[in-house]
């Protein structure tokens, strides 16, 4: 591909440059290593580096012209200056390639716990509805037949405009996109214009990030604050009506004269679910939308998942699927990797992985498979390194609170000492019902081998990743592997 730069220049503000416009920009880059002959190499400020000390070597790749919210680059080449180069990436990447969202069902799920789940289960509807839906998210991203591994929840902008122009390509109708709050703060949406914006809920996480709880919640709130200002699609705000962060979105919207659909289990929301029953095969409830009431099955189980189906069939609903298609679809929803997976196990004991690493998440968890009734609960967990501190003494509480018996590991733990991490989740607990074993596997394998007749394992934290970070880098890791290594490795249950 390649346009001229006055088509790219005329998408965003700038402030001066003295690049010639007629210029073909073959490529748009925002990493150095990246850059090719052609390129528009885009100088950001990181929170470790500063983008234009690294001109030089973009130059010495090919790169033609510097993007800029600097006064000056550190070379030669046609300078770009503009007041935010994050905000320039999205405006010029959505001009190189012709605005893909304009030419999709855009919808983009944002909070703490359930974007994955929901985003999984809208494309499944879409994709049985024959929308061909693609996917960007946590786990990976989906265009077409083809699936790619997600290296961050929301790519940059740049990566961002390149899926949705690929997913244009191989036919797609739709995409479900995670928006994450860093991604918000970051401008790597801006330019999209969504058809539907979900709301899941807000709980502590990601403060080493955004500071405070406030700051976490108006980044949040950015999604929905732009629907406002969409020129071209109508957008309307699904929100979690039993969330109190959900009410305020509402208020906020309402002003605005933004369309709003909730959904949850009280009697004023627009979808909601009654008579929730769920055993170890799944749930089902009963579904009172649109003056109608249908039965819905779906193979997944806990209340957080009834959240995250009500909030795909609406989604589903809003964007012009018919409902009780959309019901009956979702009785086929896959297993989504790393959300309450079951380890297959032919035994008397049940091993799930989860990917909860928040303290509501971890406890929405433990409550769910608190319901299956088992003899024993044990969870094994840890929480990240370089990540919120704060998060890991409420983990530890919420799993004293809820399992018979803890494991505390190493989760990723990044550049900290894993030991550290562990002492500041051990200022959580107050009884003795734990113990510590900081290698993983070996944490696994003891929860596995402590499992007798009628307990279940929650291995928590990790969920779909398949590899563990530690400051000398990345070696593989996959809870569900190990999980079924170690069941494989222990002696029969006399109960057996």
């Amino acid at each position: 591909m390649s346009i001229p730069l006055s088509r790219l220049l005329a998408a965003t503000t700038v402030i001066e440059t003295n690049a010639d416009p007629q210029l073909r920009v073959e490529s748009l880059c925002y990493d150095s290593r990246q850059a090719a002959p052609g390129a528009l190499f885009f100088a950001l400020r990181g929170v470790r580096a500063e983008g234009n000390q690294f001109v030089a070597q973009a130059a010495e790749l090919g790169a033609t012209t510097i993007v800029s919210d600097a006064a000056s680059a550190a070379c030669a080449l046609p300078f770009i200056q503009v007041p935010d180069a994050r905000a320039a990436l999205a405006d010029m990447a959505a001009a190189f390639h012709d605005h893909p969202a304009a030419k999709l069902k855009v919808m983009g799920v944002t909070g703490t716990n359930g974007k994955t789940t929901t985003a999984f289960l809208l494309k499944h509807l879409l994709d049985a509805d024959q929308r061909r839906c693609g996917l960007v998210g946590t786990i990976k991203y989906c265009i077409g037949d083809t699936e790619i591994d997600a290296p961050r929840t929301t790519p940059e902008s740049a990566d961002l405009q390149d899926l949705l122009a690929q997913m244009v390509d191989a036919g797609s109708k739709a995409v479900a996109m995670e928006v994450s709050s860093h991604a918000l703060v970051q401008h790597r949406v801006r330019g999209i214009e969504f058809d539907t914006a979900v709301f899941t809920n807000l709980t502590q996480d990601h403060l080493d990030y955004h500071k405070t709880m406030e700051a976490y919640f108006e980044a949040k709130a950015l999604l929905f604050k732009n629907l406002g200002a969409q020129t071209k699609k109508k957008g309307k705000a699904l929100l979690n009506a039993d969330d109190r962060h959900g009410h305020l979105l509402k208020e906020r919207l309402t002003k605005k004269k933004v369309p709003v659909i909730t959904y949850g289990l009280g009697a004023s929301a627009d979808f909601r679910a009654t008579d929730v029953k769920f055993d170890a095969t799944g749930s089902s409830f009963h579904l009172q939308a649109k003056g109608r009431s249908y039965l819905v099955r779906t193979p997944l189980i806990g209340s957080f998942n009834i959240y995250n189906a009500l909030a795909a069939l609406a989604a589903a609903s809003s964007m012009g699927m018919e409902l009780r298609a959309a019901v009956a679809a979702l009785a086929q929803a896959p297993q989504v990797p790393g959300r309450l997976q079951r380890v297959p196990a032919k035994r008397s004991f049940q091993v799930f992985v989860d990917y909860a690493h928040t303290d509501d998440a971890l406890r929405n968890v433990l409550r769910t498979l608190r319901e299956l009734n088992p003899n024993r609960l044990i969870t094994v967990f840890g929480c990240g390194g370089d990540r919120d501190r704060a998060k890991r003494p409420l983990m530890a509480a919420a799993a004293e609170e809820l399992s018979d018996w803890s494991i505390l590991t190493s989760d990723n733990p990044r550049s900290e000492d894993p030991l550290a991490i562990l002492a500041d989740i051990r200022a959580g607990l107050r009884g003795t019902r734990h113990e510590e074993i900081p290698d993983r596997e070996t944490a696994i394998r003891q929860a596995v081998e402590r499992a007798a007749a009628g307990d279940i394992v929650l291995i928590a934290g990790k969920g779909h990743e398949t590899s563990q970070e530690f400051a000398t880098g990345k070696v593989p890791f996959d809870d569900v592997v190990v999980a079924r290594r170690a069941i494989e490795a222990k002696r029969v249950e006399v109960e057996e």
